[in-house]
Formats: structure tokens, sequence, C-alpha cells
């Protein structure tokens, strides 16, 4: 949204329907400002799990993925599939939004590495039950919707015996301080169990975009209850070479606080 069309911004309690429906809309008009801003750190053909910068080629959180299906959840323009298709990865990428996967598209062909994309709400994935062995989202999805709960639930279906959901969101202690990546966002200025979200509504009052907080016990408590076991948590630390700043993120901040939590769960079985 542009500042002629933001009606309101702050953090305030909406319908869960507008809420969980404004993140579509929201993509589909930003997905080119989005990556022309943020594309050359994700690269076309990379898989970063966060703006701390952290690689797959150099975590390897998925685990060994010879002959294994993979599901990216809330995939945007399929970076990381891209990375995981172009090592021989079987992998299918899905997300919302059409403005982003066309985007996708646009980097299958520029690249000559083409992933099959979905457009899917990832609270009703269009996949038989048990027809992956792995899933990820690299901050997709789970943020965006006041029902994460059934994004879980829905991976946990989809996922084989045994298979592993590992996701990246905003570090939970993050949102008690403001989204400044200066020394005013090491100041908490909020409640960290306020659970409302931040919400940006248009000039007319209708929900533009909304993002959802969660505590580490309520992202516990939904993946708990969707049948998943938790095997770890992940903070990457912020390293000394990034200079990047992205949004609150950045070298000031992430040298005090950590920005992300990724989740390495598996379906039980």
């Amino acid at each position: 949204m542009t500042d002629e069309t933001i009606g309101s911004v702050g953090y305030r309690d909406v319908p869960a329907e507008q809420g969980g429906a404004a993140g579509r809309t929201w993509w589909d008009a930003n997905a080119e400002e989005y990556l022309d801003e943020h594309g050359d750190f994700l690269g076309a053909v990379e898989f970063c799990w966060c703006p701390e910068g952290l690689r797959e080629a150099d975590a390897h959180l998925l685990g060994d993925l010879d002959g294994r299906r993979v599901l990216e959840v809330g995939a945007g323009a399929a970076q990381c599939s891209r990375w995981l298709a172009a090592r021989g990865v079987e992998v299918v990428a899905t997300d919302v939004s059409g403005g982003m996967l066309g985007r996708g598209a646009a980097l299958n062909a520029s690249t000559g590495v083409p992933v099959p994309l979905v457009q899917a709400d990832a609270r009703r994935l269009p996949f038989a039950d048990a027809s992956f062995d792995v899933a990820f989202t690299s901050f997709g999805a789970i943020p965006f919707v006041p029902d994460a709960g059934a994004i879980h639930r829905e991976v946990a279906r989809v996922l084989r015996p045994g298979g592993s959901w590992v996701f990246s969101v905003t570090h939970p202690l993050r949102w008690a301080f403001p989204d400044d990546p200066s020394t005013h966002g090491l100041t908490a200025n909020r409640s960290y169990f306020d659970r409302r979200p931040y919400v940006e509504t248009d000039t007319a009052g209708r929900v533009a975009y909304a993002e959802y907080h969660r505590t580490f016990g309520d992202h516990v408590r939904e993946v708990v209850a969707a049948g998943l076991l938790i095997e770890d948590v992940v903070e990457p630390e912020w390293p000394a070479d990034n200079q990047e700043v992205w949004g609150g993120w950045g070298p000031v901040r992430g040298a005090y606080l950590p920005g992300t939590a990724i989740f390495r769960t598996r379906s039980a079985g």
C-alpha cells in the first residue's frame, strides 16, 4: 500500500475472515515491489531461510532429500524450490498469491530451472493424504492467517509417516519491540502477550494487510495439536558480514535480539 491508500495502521482485532483473506490481495499487489527490493538477497535459485541469511546449503535443516518428494508452502516466487529442483529434488511449490506465482513463472523461464507452481491456500492444500516426505516454508503463510493451526493440520495430513515439516517465522520475542532496525528497536514498547494482529486498513476501512503474533508457547501448542513432534528450534545469529536491512531486521538489532525461529518437526509414525 502507498501512503495515499493507507487509512490506518496499528494493533487491533479484526474479523478472522477479513484478516485471513487480506494476505492474498496484498501479495498480489506488492509482489513486484517486494522482489525488486529483496530479490538480489533472496536470489532466483537460492534457498534462504531468513533475513539473517541462513542458507539451506549450509544448515541442512531438511536433511537428506534423495528420493524424497518435497512440498513448499507459501513459496512466494519459489526461489527455495528452484534451488532444490536444480539439485534433482522432486518438489512442488504452492502459494495463495497469483501475483507471486506469476513472478515465479517468470523466474522459471529466465533461470531455466522450472518447478511446478500451484495456487493454493495453505489451510486447504489440494493434495492427497500422505503424498509428501518433506514440507517446508520460509516465512510463508503462517504469519498471515489467524488460524495457523489449520496449516499445521493440513501439512500433517499430506505428510507420510515420519515426514518432516520445517518452518521459519519471525521470532516471537520480536513482537514486544518496535519494528525498527535501529537502536530504537531495542527497547520493548508493548506486551509480548498482546496477540492482536498488526493491521493496515485502506481509506475505506477495509483490512488490506494483517500479520499475526504467536508466542513460543502458541507455536508449540499448534504444532503438537496437529499431531506433529518438535525435534529442534533453530535461532540463527546475525552474521558479521550481513549488512542487509530488511524491515525491522538488520545488524544493529541482530547483535542483541533473535529475529527468526525455525521449527523442525515431523509427523508421527
